[in-house]
């Protein structure tokens, strides 16, 4: 189990906090504001700026969850879901119908444009579209969804323990939750790599290309103010889950989390 991070315990009990915001409400105007600020060089950058590793984590996240993906009468939601990338994984080859939600009007614009080009491999899932939506207050009924995901939007919610209770609602019972964001590296000499390269390169080449250093700023910020794996895990037990494990991958630098609804 990894030490809590000094001074970072109590940060890290409401959710994101970009610079400037003061509570919950300013915290989620600035996120969604820097989020449709960045949506143009949005996938470029995630790509770029995770040596492609962020299409194999979307994979392998996926992949844990072949068996409901696999049920023609599933119901999956993916939340905070950006230009669309883990939504569409999820559906390529599945065949549930897969929704997408997020509330950056300008990551949903190209996440349909993504959705409606010509796919590279065939689907056996339905894609059901995209809902500009709040993650803490979504316009679903209560037990609509058989596996919600969130990949790296996780930790931008203004508050993670109310994003859990809204998952929880969502799900039916025995459905599965899993959340991939980013984690804290294992190993002395990568860890102290992965810091440089995060706090200082990773800002600097994003904020450039981006035109936005502020966005690419927030993001080593949030990670640093993001639950480590079994604070997040004892959350998700709070928040009423049962069966919550994670694995790390790739070092330590990113972990899934999964956990289902009794």
């Amino acid at each position: 189990m990894n030490a809590a991070k000094p001074g970072v315990a109590e940060a890290t009990g409401a959710g994101a906090r970009p610079e400037g915001a003061r509570g919950e409400r300013e915290a989620a105007s600035h996120v969604r504001r820097m989020f449709g600020e960045i949506a143009p060089r949005y996938d470029f950058l995630n790509h770029f700026l995770s040596f492609q590793f962020d299409r194999l984590w979307r994979k392998r996240a996926a992949s844990r969850f072949r068996e409901i993906l696999a049920r023609s009468d599933a119901r999956v939601l993916d939340l905070c879901c950006g230009t669309g990338d883990m939504a569409l994984t999820l559906a390529a080859k599945s065949g549930a119908a897969v929704f997408g939600a997020d509330f950056s009007h300008p990551m949903l614009v190209r996440a349909l444009e993504k959705a409606q080009a010509p796919a590279t491999e065939p689907s056996r899932g339905t894609l059901h579209g995209f809902v500009e939506a709040d993650a803490l207050r979504l316009p679903f009924a209560d037990a609509t969804f058989d596996l919600i995901t969130v990949a790296f939007g996780f930790r931008n919610l203004a508050n993670y323990d109310q994003g859990l209770r809204e998952m929880f609602r969502l799900l039916r019972s025995g459905g599965q939750i899993g959340i991939l964001d980013f984690s804290e590296p294992s190993g002395a000499l990568f860890k102290r790599l992965y810091r440089v390269y995060f706090h200082r390169i990773l800002p600097r080449l994003g904020g450039s290309i981006s035109g936005n250093r502020t966005a690419y700023t927030y993001l080593p910020g949030s990670v640093e103010r993001f639950p480590l794996s079994e604070e997040l895990k004892q959350r998700i037990l709070t928040a009423g889950f049962c069966s919550a494990e994670y694995e790390t991958w790739t070092g330590g630098v990113v972990a899934l989390h999964r956990a289902k609804k009794p």
